[in-house]
């Protein structure tokens, strides 16, 4: 441990644009308060117009400070970061909070910047799936990261599937590379809600399958209502919850689709999107669900399946790498364009269960998101040139 806290930058990322990402932060910072007391100090950088609750809520977190300035005011400084080598306003902001340690979250600040700097690549979701970006979002997408990795920064990745796809993608790449599998530890504060209460308010039946997904397209609600419909043509009455934002900047019309297919198929009873709801809500429907379910496409380590893992809850999940890799086959799995299955899977599950069940935080989860922080920490010392015990 160095003689002050290391200090290290994280731009905010807003839960409305990226729950996520959001909670991705939000259990970061706890994890190395709980884990690694003194040792870091989180600065938070966020534009004058960020939402006030979100800041509010991680300035909380001990350790945490929180930064507003109009350098993050979306990206002003990514011109000159692309052709002068520096966001200047974006390296005054941290020279003047002391910053070790820069984290780059889709966002470049430099080649020139002066202070070390870790580019965090949660997914190469944009060259798995390119159909799902429009054509300039997929190349500033790819240049940023050609940039990142041709300024030698340090890259950290979510998953062994991540890291896969980084050498398949960049095999050129002489970066040094971190892989630090997120854990996720809920704040007691989020479950002194009453489940039962919370399924009481939104009309839901006691038995019920949870979907916290943000609609985006690879997110792959429509394999859902898909087999729902499914289930309805044999006779069996199974309820999806699901909740999360509509918006997708990529594809604004999606949720819009999806909605417009639940109505013409009759599956309103069935389907339940809720929208975004407070996080005391997610965690007692998560906690007293049926099942966990996340059909999605392509992920680069599913919040919503450590959340689930966190609880011990049952999970029916998408069979794809990242999933088999967070459970360990420990779920039930399905293919990404197979409703049939997915069917088969809700309708077994939902016959096995035995009434509601409220579950509390597993026994093993104090080791998992200690060894969270203990990676991300070791990461953030390299990058910083201190020395990391082993």
């Amino acid at each position: 441990m160095t003689s002050r806290p290391l200090r290290f930058a994280f731009g905010h990322i807003s839960r409305r644009l990226w729950a996520g990402g959001y909670n991705y932060q939000r259990n970061l910072f706890a994890a190395l308060a709980r884990f690694l007391p003194g040792e870091f100090v989180p600065v938070v950088f966020a534009g004058t117009g960020a939402d006030e609750n979100e800041l509010a809520e991680l300035a909380a977190i001990p350790g945490v400070e929180v930064v507003r300035s109009e350098a993050f005011d979306g990206q002003p400084g990514l011109a000159a970061a692309l052709g002068l080598g520096l966001d200047r306003g974006a390296a005054a902001a941290f020279r003047a909070a002391r910053v070790d340690v820069v984290v780059e979250a889709a966002r470049f600040f430099g080649w020139r910047l002066a202070i070390p700097a870790v580019a965090w690549i949660p997914d190469l979701q944009h060259r798995s799936l390119p159909q799902l970006f429009p054509t300039t979002a997929r190349w500033r997408r790819e240049i940023g990261f050609r940039v990142q990795i041709a300024s030698g920064r340090t890259i950290m990745l979510s998953s062994e599937s991540a890291f896969r796809d980084f050498k398949a993608y960049y095999p050129h790449a002489r970066n040094r590379v971190s892989v630090v599998r997120f854990a996720t530890q809920p704040s007691a504060a989020f479950l002194n809600t009453a489940p039962s209460e919370v399924i009481a308010s939104y009309g839901l039946p006691e038995s019920y399958f949870y979907l916290p997904n943000q609609f985006y397209r690879h997110k792959n609600h429509q394999l859902v209502v898909d087999a729902l419909t499914i289930l309805k043509e044999r006779g069996t009455n199974v309820v999806v919850c699901a909740s999360g934002s509509t918006e997708d900047r990529r594809e604004p019309g999606y949720y819009d689709l999806v909605n417009s297919i639940v109505q013409k198929r009759g599956l309103e009873a069935h389907f339940r999107h809720l929208g975004v709801i407070p996080l005391p809500h997610v965690y007692a429907l998560l906690r007293a669900s049926t099942a966990l379910l996340n059909p999605s496409r392509f992920e680069g380590w599913s919040t919503t399946v450590e959340e689930a893992k966190s609880f011990g809850v049952p999970m029916i999940l998408s069979d794809i790498d990242v999933h088999r890799e967070q459970t360990s086959g420990g779920a039930r799995y399905f293919g990404v364009d197979d409703p049939v299955a997915l069917a088969d899977h809700l309708m077994q599950t939902s016959r096995d269960a035995h009434g509601l069940v409220v579950r509390d935080v597993v026994a093993l989860q104090d080791d998992r998101v200690g060894a969270f922080a203990a990676s991300f920490a070791a990461t953030m010392r390299q990058a910083a040139g201190e020395p990391v015990q082993r």
